[in-house]
């Protein structure tokens, strides 16, 4: 009896010892437990650890639980055809992957209490891809019902504001031809050094319109500008070379865009071209980034304009009249309208508006020129119309005449415009004839009126001594000793009258004088 009775004390003391020692007998994992009150609990054999993160709504911080997984929980599932041990505590749904997350452990003790999940990238759920497409599509359709008609409506309005300026460039016939690359890539390309402007110009300008635009351009970024010769009101003109020739640059600011298309668009008319009107060679824009220079070149006359020339040069009776008759021949070409055909264009008649000795350059043989055809308007045979240039720029007060002072013009009939070039006209020749030198005696330049109104006239002064008082130009007595002279004094009486219609045409100016250097040469 004895042994066995040691046998049970054997077996009964050690369990007695364990239980005294606080131990269990069953126990298994210990893991950390964030809801237990001793920070632990126990997962029981074949059991886990388990740290759970959860993303809070509404809040920044994240919810990380800890706790025990028991063994019961766990089993075998199928997922992709492999056998995988797992649990649905141990797993997250694919759709909840970027909000909660969990990872198990198995050992050893603890071993959940140093993990920290992390979630996944967020993905597009299966329930919200077509709320979200549905949101994109509605935006995109705002965007391109706000955005279409804006669009259209600019690209319209591009297209009708370019149409509208090829129009305009197309009616006064300074655009660039279409076949002008094919016309003048040569000139362009080998720079033929011993072409001049005056066999360009015999070369190109069979229509008298001028050159093609390519080759304004190719001339105008090859001219070196040197001194300045003249300064106006709406640009200055510079001396320029060009292979060697020179030439005259006339700069208008960006500001007068309008006069110097105006006067380009002018001197391109077709058959314009004479000996008597300066002579055009291009038009060009230089624009540096800053500022914009508008060009207009044209044939440089060393002596100038009849204004300069006639103040430091006495003229002979010969001079005088060739002075006068080619300035009536230029004037009488620009007046003259030419009928065309149905190969060639005709030429309009054209007026000059602000005739005077400034705006008449006289050549190196004594011949003049007309020039700045800046305000000149053409009569549109076709409609009867008059095309006024769109700029406020008015004549010189000086040259006006009375019905022009007065503001009784016709604005509406071109023949108005011819007979105010008359009166200027006839004020031109009185300036020329002061300076005619007849038995060594001649007077000092003036200006027409120079002892009636000050050296800068307002439109009142003019208009009171040539509309109300009709006051004109006083004529020489030594002018009615000379057959020449008494008939320049007698023909400018008849350019000035106060009735426009009264007046001489230019053609029958161009006679008389042409008559009167007749008579003069077969007295040589």
């Amino acid at each position: 009896m004895l042994p066995k009775k040691m046998d049970i004390c054997c077996v009964i003391l050690p369990l007695l010892l364990i239980v005294s020692c606080g131990f269990d007998i069953t126990a298994g994992l210990r893991c950390y437990c964030s809801d237990c009150p001793s920070n632990e609990c126990d997962a029981g054999e074949g059991g886990r650890c388990v740290t759970a993160i959860t993303k809070m709504g509404g809040t920044r911080e994240d919810k990380i639980r800890y706790r025990c997984l028991k063994e019961e929980k766990i089993y075998i599932r199928v997922q992709e055809g492999k056998m995988q041990g797992g649990t649905p505590h141990c797993m997250v749904s694919a759709q909840k992957e970027d909000v909660n997350n969990i990872i198990c452990c198995s050992g050893p003790d603890l071993c959940n209490q140093h993990l920290r999940p992390t979630y996944a990238p967020a993905t597009v759920r299966p329930g919200d891809e077509n709320s979200e497409a549905k949101l994109q599509f509605g935006t995109a359709e705002l965007v391109i019902f706000i955005a279409c008609p804006v669009l259209i409506v600019s690209i319209l309005f591009m297209v009708l504001f370019f149409a509208y300026h090829q129009c305009q460039r197309n009616r006064h016939g300074y655009q660039l031809p279409n076949d002008a690359s094919q016309e003048t890539m040569p000139f362009v390309q080998q720079g033929q050094s011993s072409s001049t402007l005056r066999e360009m110009m015999y070369e190109y300008s069979g229509s008298g319109s001028g050159l093609p635009l390519l080759v304004q351009r190719t001339i105008a970024r090859q001219i070196q500008v040197r001194e300045t010769i003249g300064k106006g009101r709406y640009g200055e003109v510079y001396r320029g070379r060009w292979r060697g020739e020179n030439v005259a640059v006339k700069i208008f600011p960006s500001r007068e865009e309008r006069s110097w298309f105006r006067e380009a668009e002018i001197y391109q008319t077709v058959m314009l071209r004479h000996e008597n009107i300066l002579g055009f060679i291009a038009a060009d824009n230089k624009d540096n980034g800053t500022w914009t220079q508008l060009w207009l070149i044209t044939d440089y006359h060393e002596n100038g304009s009849l204004f300069d020339y006639l103040n430091r040069t006495v003229v002979s009776i010969s001079g005088m009249l060739k002075l006068s008759l080619s300035a009536s021949c230029g004037l009488a070409h620009l007046h003259m309208e030419i009928i065309g055909t149905e190969v060639h264009a005709g030429k309009p008649a054209i007026a000059h508006r602000d005739l005077k000795s400034k705006n008449i350059l006289v050549k190196n043989n004594g011949t003049c020129c007309i020039a700045d055809l800046g305000l000149a308007v053409r009569h549109d045979i076709a409609t009867d119309s008059v095309d006024i240039a769109p700029n406020n720029r008015v004549g010189t007060k000086r040259y006006m005449a009375p019905e022009v002072l007065d503001e009784s013009i016709n604005m509406t009939h071109f023949e108005s415009f011819k007979r105010a070039d008359v009166y200027a006209f006839g004020l031109v020749l009185w300036e020329i004839t002061r300076r005619c030198s007849l038995g060594g005696i001649v007077e000092e330049y003036q200006l027409p009126y120079y002892d009636m109104v000050q050296s800068d006239p307002s439109l009142e002064e003019m208009r009171k001594v040539v509309c109300e008082e009709k006051h004109r130009p006083a004529i020489p007595n030594r002018w009615h000793s000379h057959e020449s002279l008494r008939v320049m004094a007698r023909l400018m009486k008849e350019c000035w009258y106060h009735n426009a219609a009264a007046r001489l045409t230019t053609l029958r100016i161009k006679k008389t004088l042409a008559s009167i250097a007749n008579q003069e040469d077969m007295k040589i």
